[in-house]
């Protein structure tokens, strides 16, 4: 996945926050920055178009960002801000609330409204690293209110621990991404955020069909993940786990998939697992068939059939090739 990386360390170390305040002031929702590390400010920001979104990973120290009410009336696109703080702690003021997150908190910003964020310097040099989404306020179908703003939001269950997992595995495959995968990636991030704040707010009726539709998906493909190695892993236990009828479970998916069945997703995700396991040197030791059961394919002859039809070689070769290519 393409995208824009700005970073302090391409300029001289008594510039660096100079540099960084232009380029953060420059924003469609500009900030004002300092810092008691004006004399080597370190700060990094990967931006990432996703079609009707924008995903950024950023990480700096210690540091204060101020957005006024003169700016907002200056500069306002109308975004929601979806931020998941990764490392360390920071303390923000906004909508009237002052709160303090550390990692693994969501929380949503506006950019209509004025903000105050701060990161806390609890160690020597500490940098604080976040994952964010931008999402014009247009696109949800459910706005959020003031009370979501600025606090903690549900992020380790339900749709909120989806969301968290999907940025996390965003931000690891973005190198793996073409720009074919971006739209369909951003809307997959609103349908979610969608589907997380209609649940907080205990509104999911107000959400369009297509809309929840495709945040099942998301929710089942998530189950389903973790759930790999299970070799009694089947539609109908899918369907029984999420309270929904095995035809409404084949229809939605395939929707989703581009008619691509349930069975036939975890088949792939299985192989797919097999195949990193195999090209990667820490198992170069793991008999193959041990490899394969941990994914959920315990019988040697159908793993090497699938396997070989969806690589081209048996898994022994590909093992070998992968290996001698990494030496």
């Amino acid at each position: 996945m393409t995208g824009t990386v700005f970073r302090c360390a391409d300029v001289p170390a008594q510039d660096r926050l100079a540099y960084w305040r232009e380029g953060v002031g420059r924003t469609a929702a500009p900030l004002d920055v300092t810092s008691d590390y004006a004399a080597d400010y370190r700060a990094e920001l990967r931006l990432r178009d996703l079609g009707p979104v924008s995903a950024w990973s950023a990480s700096f120290l210690p540091s204060r960002y101020l957005r006024t009410a003169r700016m907002v009336r200056r500069s306002d696109p109308e975004i929601l801000h979806l931020r998941l703080v990764l490392g360390g702690t920071l303390a923000f003021e906004h909508g009237g609330r002052s709160t303090v997150f550390g990692p693994n908190d969501l929380y949503l910003a506006d950019s209509s409204l004025p903000g105050d964020l701060r990161s806390y310097d609890d160690k020597d040099g500490r940098m604080l690293k976040i994952l964010g989404v931008e999402v014009p306020k247009v696109l949800l179908p459910v706005p959020p209110n003031r009370e979501l703003l600025g606090r903690p939001l549900p992020g380790r269950t339900g749709v909120g621990a989806l969301l968290g997992e999907f940025l996390t595995g965003l931000e690891r495959q973005a190198a793996h991404l073409g720009p074919s995968d971006t739209s369909r990636l951003g809307m997959i991030l609103v349908d979610l955020m969608s589907a997380w704040i209609a649940q907080t707010l205990e509104a999911e009726d107000a959400l369009p069909p297509e809309t929840r539709h495709r945040a099942m998906v998301e929710r089942i493909r998530a189950f389903i993940r973790q759930r790999l190695h299970d070799p009694e892993l089947t539609p109908p236990v899918i369907a029984a786990a999420h309270h929904i009828s095995l035809s409404y479970l084949h229809r939605i998916f395939q929707q989703a998939a581009g008619g691509e069945t349930v069975a036939a997703w975890i088949r792939r995700q299985r192989l797919e697992g097999a195949r990193h396991d195999l090209a990667d040197p820490a198992h170069s030791r793991t008999p193959i068939h041990a490899i394969a059961a941990r994914w959920g394919l315990p019988r040697a002859s159908d793993f090497s059939r699938g396997f070989r039809a969806a690589y081209g070689v048996p898994p022994s070769e590909y093992r070998q090739r992968a290996l001698l290519a990494a030496q």
